[in-house]
């Protein structure tokens, strides 16, 4: 299940029951909002995954979502000391994940919180170190002693550090006292808001690793870009299953119900000897006033999800057809010129699967991203889905595209005899005298013409109809300036 994580680094895992601040010690330890904080218990869905690095050491680091438990099935469960017998991953995954959920004995009547549940338990069973936080504000809870319990029961005990959050101040290190009665080791008094004890916290984490019989945790921090590909689109058009299918396993929640995915999720993958990062957004839909205010935070940090990537994946429901949504979606891709790829998802539900119709049909939508390529596939039936990797490999390669000068002189001699520049309103007929690429990732060039000149709006569309032509740059937005022998510059 969790083929993402990789078994080259330790794995830690932060857990406990719902809001007691996961998602805060989560951002405080990678040094960044990237989980999504809320006081509305449940707020963390998927779990947040990130890599980071302490004293030497890079190791993983998971954020997951709360779980609530029924006392009385655990109780039950707890009596039958042969239990933690039967847990073992030799008789197979079905079973093993079945024993946890009777000695876990949760209670999750939803399809999202069964989920986020599963999710939890993948996790545990994959970790090196747990982190149980547990809250100092509210004191220990029944559901806290059941958590304890659980970690104790099924063998978890001796990679887990408890962690008492919500800590204020250096007075109240005596309030934690309570905590000991969990039997789970000396609690360490943090404030994942303000950082105290967070250090203290860390030298424990590092000693809990030296431990760990695997060197290669303290191996040289190899840095390597990685190509970063952001799934974006309306909500409920199918981005967490089209996740979910490329990598060929739940790593996002998927639910009919719109706005399940919350905050972005990063999945770390290598393909074809390239490190790639899919990043699954929250659905950005177009409520006004009606967008509620986790809605608004999901959508903000979506924008700014597309902004650090460098390849989108705009999906699209092509049974639905293109909306005005669709449309600024793209408006908003090019704007911070990314590369674009148009994913027509759910294709298994149309029924004259006709592509030269249905790429005519969107290209008409869409007329100002022509240069982006459609791709028709179902996340569903994962028909064709093994073909969207190698397709943002080849846009990336097209997106540093480098075209030399030779090669771009022969270019325009060519392109102005074909077709004379044509003028702007009220200015002398212009003349090209070079066209150079100043950029690359993505793409600038810049054209210089006569000075006192203007070159036509349609004339610089037709240059760059004509470099695509020539050289490709398929799905990459352009950047063309013009420049008179004033230094006036147009765009």
């Amino acid at each position: 299940m969790n083929n993402h994580i990789n078994k080259n680094l330790p794995l830690i895992v932060i857990f406990g029951r719902t809001n007691v601040g996961k998602s805060t010690l989560f951002n405080r330890l990678i040094g960044k909002n990237q989980a999504l904080i809320s006081d509305v218990a449940g707020t963390t869905r998927d779990s947040n995954i990130a890599q980071i690095k302490e004293n030497g050491i890079k190791f993983q680091l998971v954020d997951t979502g709360g779980i609530e438990f029924i006392k009385s099935k655990v109780h039950k469960v707890e009596s039958k000391e042969s239990t933690k017998n039967n847990i073992s991953k030799s008789v197979g995954s079905k079973v093993y994940k079945e024993c946890h959920e009777q000695k876990l004995g949760v209670e999750n009547k939803d399809e999202i919180g069964n989920k986020v549940y599963q999710q939890v338990i993948d996790y545990l069973e994959s970790a090196d170190l747990i982190l149980f936080l547990v809250d100092n504000e509210t004191g220990l809870l029944p559901q806290d002693i059941e958590l304890g319990q659980f970690l104790k029961k099924t063998n978890y005990k001796n990679k887990t550090i408890l962690i008492v959050n919500k800590v204020g101040s250096v007075e109240q290190l005596d309030s934690v006292a309570e905590f000991y009665k969990l039997s789970l080791g000396k609690p360490i008094a943090i404030s994942a808001i303000t950082g105290l004890g967070v250090d203290d916290m860390f030298d424990v984490i590092i000693q809990k690793f030296k431990s760990l019989p695997a060197p290669s945790f303290f191996a040289g921090n190899q840095k390597f870009k990685s190509l970063k590909v952001c799934i974006i689109g309306k909500p409920n058009v199918g981005k967490s299953s089209l996740l979910n299918s490329i990598l060929g396993y739940e790593r996002v929640i998927v639910s009919e119900k719109p706005h399940t995915t919350r905050e972005p999720q990063n999945t770390d993958i290598e393909y074809n000897k390239q490190h790639i990062t899919l990043i699954d957004t929250a659905g950005i839909s177009k409520r006004g006033t009606k967008t509620k205010e986790m809605e608004k935070y999901g959508i903000f940090k979506s924008l700014s999800a597309l902004k650090r990537a460098d390849v989108a994946l705009l999906v699209i429901d092509i049974k639905q057809g293109i909306t005005h949504q669709d449309a600024k979606l793209v408006q908003e891709i090019f704007d911070r010129k990314k590369s674009l790829i148009i994913i027509a998802n759910k294709w298994d539900l149309i029924q004259e699967q006709d592509t030269k119709k249905y790429t005519q049909y969107v290209y008409a939508e869409l007329p100002f991203a022509t240069w982006a390529p459609i791709h028709f596939t179902s996340a569903l039936t994962k028909s064709k889905v093994h073909k969207i990797l190698g397709l943002v490999l080849d846009i990336a390669e097209q997106r540093s595209t480098q075209v030399d000068a030779v090669q771009l002189k022969e270019f325009i001699d060519k392109i102005v005899k074909i077709h004379a520049p044509a003028k702007g309103k009220g200015a002398r007929y212009p003349r090209i005298y070079e066209i150079r690429q100043v950029k690359i990732n993505p793409p600038q060039f810049e054209i210089q013409i006569k000075a006192k000149s203007i070159l036509h709006k349609s004339y610089v569309g037709f240059i760059e109809n004509n470099l695509r032509k020539n050289f490709g740059f398929i799905g990459t937005p352009m950047s063309l300036y013009v420049t008179d022998a004033s230094a006036k510059l147009f765009q």
